[in-house]
């Protein structure tokens, strides 16, 4: 049996997408980029080059059960964790490392966001298992880090220590993290060569990251601890139901991996983004030769630039004079916002449901 065990993360409602992710039905279970593959059937076809079907498990919110048993026929469905509740990374890592556990303590795991693009699945593979191999012979925290192509604010940076003993590994030691900087702190991290984008892929032994969340979350640790030993029974659910709630609401990031002295990264760079906002999501879209990236089958643009627009298949659009626009067309709403301004969206989504409620979300 392979050791290697991969998690993929389902949980969020990724509301910078809406009107298209909402509560109900989030982004991770559509087809964003118009591949014909929802984005966590690519997260899962691209794992499958890792560990096969029965050792890939999905953490989601407990209402998605059906979406993710839906979406991937070939996941078994006792590999579907369920949360009661959403509570941020680290819980949700831990919850699957018990899981792993119980099955196979000399567990290796990867651990993936459900909603990311990778355009270079060959060279992820190539990375992914240089990084479990390195897990398995090391009792240390691993990440996969993006090289920069500029200086972007919306990710995260991670700056490493070259190290002398051994100039030509891939493997870095990780010497600070840094939260979204400002555009100049930005561009004096891309002008340095040794701060890479933080891509939220981790790699770890079950056995070694279960000792560090005993060092740096020892409360989380200790709830989990309790029901070690119902892991994978009949009552998983209800004590999960009554403990997790009551976990802290902290990423893995913060939680952990700033904290801990053990954590190295592989810089990398085979084609991934986040996906976190329409903008970014433009940048991988085809345009037309005014740079308008129609996500439509019947819309026609005069005198239009630099435009996202999406449209419903059956709906026919006709836009005139608009430039650096977001326009998204979906069921029962319709967001037009400027591409600049594309950080608004949340505060849009908090004051529709304060004016209109949840039915819109």
């Amino acid at each position: 049996m392979s050791h290697i065990h991969c998690v993929i993360m389902a949980g969020g409602i990724g509301s910078r997408f809406w009107p298209v992710s909402t509560s109900r039905f989030p982004k991770q279970f559509h087809d964003i980029l118009g591949t014909g593959e929802t984005l966590i059937q690519q997260t899962f076809r691209r794992l499958l080059k890792i560990t096969p079907a029965e050792n890939i498990y999905v953490v989601t919110h407990k209402n998605y059960k059906g979406l993710v048993a839906e979406q991937l026929p070939g996941l078994p469905e006792v590999n579907i964790i369920l949360e009661p509740a959403r509570r941020n990374t680290a819980p949700c890592i831990t919850y699957a490392a018990y899981r792993i556990l119980k099955q196979d303590p000399k567990g290796i795991m990867l651990i993936a966001p459900s909603d990311h693009l990778v355009s270079n699945e060959e060279e992820f593979t190539r990375v992914a298992r240089l990084a479990l191999q390195e897990a398995a012979a090391h009792n240390r925290l691993y990440t996969l880090g993006i090289k920069p192509h500029r200086p972007d604010t919306g990710y995260g940076y991670i700056q490493y220590i070259n190290q002398e003993e051994a100039p030509g590994s891939e493997i870095k030691k990780v010497k600070t993290f840094t939260e979204k900087p400002d555009i100049e702190l930005a561009k004096q991290f891309l002008e340095s060569g040794d701060f890479i984008w933080n891509s939220g892929l981790f790699i770890w032994s079950v056995s070694y990251f279960l000792e560090e969340i005993g060092q740096h979350l020892p409360d989380l640790k200790t709830t989990f601890d309790q029901g070690k030993a119902l892991m994978g029974t009949p009552e998983e659910q209800a004590f999960l139901a009554r403990v997790y709630p009551a976990c802290e609401n902290e990423s893995i990031d913060y939680g952990l991996m700033e904290k801990s002295s053990e954590v190295y990264v592989i810089p990398a760079d085979f084609g991934w983004s986040d996906l976190g906002t329409w903008g970014s999501l433009y940048e991988h879209l085809d345009t037309d030769k005014n740079g308008n990236a129609l996500v439509a089958q019947k819309a026609l643009a005069y005198d239009s630039h630099n435009n996202l627009i999406r449209i419903p298949k059956e709906k026919l659009a006709v836009i005139e004079g608009l430039e650096g626009f977001i326009v998204v067309d979906d069921d029962d709403s319709l967001l037009i916002c400027r591409m600049e301004n594309e950080q608004l969206i949340k505060a849009f989504v908090n004051d529709v449901k304060l004016q209109f409620g949840d039915k819109h979300l």
